[in-house]
């Protein structure tokens, strides 16, 4: 027993002095300081913008038609404001103006893409008006443009980009006017022997019709004088003067159809002392040429109506070779390059919260004569 306890003795004191005779453990060493820019942001300090991950605004455009010339310079100027403004854009259009259902279907396909607006044409405003629910209730602006959307919901549509027509017939009054050939009639009419105007209006109905009817009527009025001009023929536009230098006289074919245009332009092109002719639309302008041998009776040299000035609205083939040709003193055409630049323009501005400044935006009006035509940027305006 004393063995042991002096061996568990000699034990403890050699444990005692291992422990002695060791060094201390060393101080943990700390971790380096973060670098000044890993360092975590203070609690209220602003986050990052996000990167941009290159997304543009998707814009769908859906228009009235495709394959006509008037539809290709529309797109032509909604590409360009999508390459300006920064946004893609898709454009679709029926074959014909007659496809509703086609365009119908363009709008949904356009509208399962999930567009940041729309750009709409719409052929028939009744066939759309779920789809322009649907934009509505999803916060997608709608813009109008050309005819735009008419009586559509209130509310669904941002804002129209189309012609003023009023403006733009005021164009052919004006130019009218300043023709040498009316200053010297217009000199030597008076109250007893008064010199004729001829207007061929498509129909009474259509808003753009009558606006380009007015518009004509009413500027003419202001130039010539108030109480020089009469306006007889039909009683939307029927206007008394006092001392009447100038008689302007309506007509408003029957109905629409080419025949009916030709019959009230024969009608008018037999007034006597008739100094000029105006047509407010593509048709009416159909049906003068049509009764005036595609134009070659205003033949300055040889035509028939060789004394009456024409003028013309919209384009086409026929009425295009007869302003070359100066059978036609000129004509005014609408601007779709604009009207599809102004659409885009204001989807964009609807994008970006902006109000818009005006339900209608006017995308303007040109003249051309043959001069004109001459410059591509007019020439590519007026389509055959």
């Amino acid at each position: 027993m004393k063995k042991f306890l002096a061996i568990v003795l000699a034990g403890l004191m050699l444990i005692s002095i291992s422990a002695c005779g060791s060094k201390p453990a060393a101080e943990p060493t700390p971790a380096p300081a973060a670098p000044a820019d890993t360092a975590e942001p203070a609690p209220d300090a602003a986050a990052p913008a996000p990167a941009d991950n290159g997304e543009k605004p998707y814009i769908a455009v859906v228009s009235k038609g495709f394959q006509h010339q008037f539809w290709q310079v529309v797109k032509k100027g909604a590409d360009q404001a999508a390459a300006d403004l920064g946004v893609e854009i898709t454009f679709d259009g029926p074959p014909t103006e007659s496809d509703i259902a086609i365009q119908v279907d363009m709008l949904k396909s356009a509208m399962d893409k999930k567009p940041a607006a729309v750009c709409l044409a719409a052929l028939d405003t009744e066939s759309v008006k779920e789809q322009l629910q649907a934009c509505k209730d999803n916060g997608i602006p709608v813009v109008g443009f050309d005819s735009g959307v008419p009586n559509a919901p209130e509310g669904s549509i941002y804002a129209t980009a189309s012609t003023d027509n009023s403006a733009a017939a005021a164009i052919a009054a004006e130019q009218l006017y300043a023709d040498a050939g009316f200053q010297a009639k217009l000199a030597a009419a008076t109250p007893e022997a008064p010199i004729n105007v001829a207007v061929l209006s498509l129909d009474a109905t259509s808003d753009s019709i009558i606006s380009r009817t007015s518009g004509f009527i009413n500027k003419l009025v202001e130039l010539v004088g108030d109480d020089s001009v009469k306006v007889v023929g039909h009683d939307k536009y029927a206007k008394d003067a006092a001392s009447p230098k100038v008689i302007v006289n309506v007509n408003v074919p029957a109905t629409t159809s080419a025949a009916d245009q030709k019959t009230g332009a024969e009608a008018l092109l037999g007034l006597d002392n008739l100094v000029a002719i105006y047509g407010s639309n593509e048709n009416a302008a159909g049906g003068i040429l049509a009764a005036s041998n595609d134009g070659n009776d205003f033949n300055k040299d040889t035509g028939k109506f060789k004394d009456i000035i024409a003028i013309g609205f919209d384009a086409g083939k026929t009425q295009r070779v007869a302003v070359e040709n100066g059978w036609f003193l000129g004509s005014v055409t609408q601007d779709p390059y604009q009207i599809g630049y102004k659409a885009v323009s204001l989807a964009v501005d609807a994008i970006n919260g902006k109000p818009a400044a005006s339900p209608i935006v006017d995308t303007g009006a040109k003249w051309y004569n043959a001069e004109a035509l001459q410059d591509p940027s007019i020439s590519e305006l007026v389509y055959e």
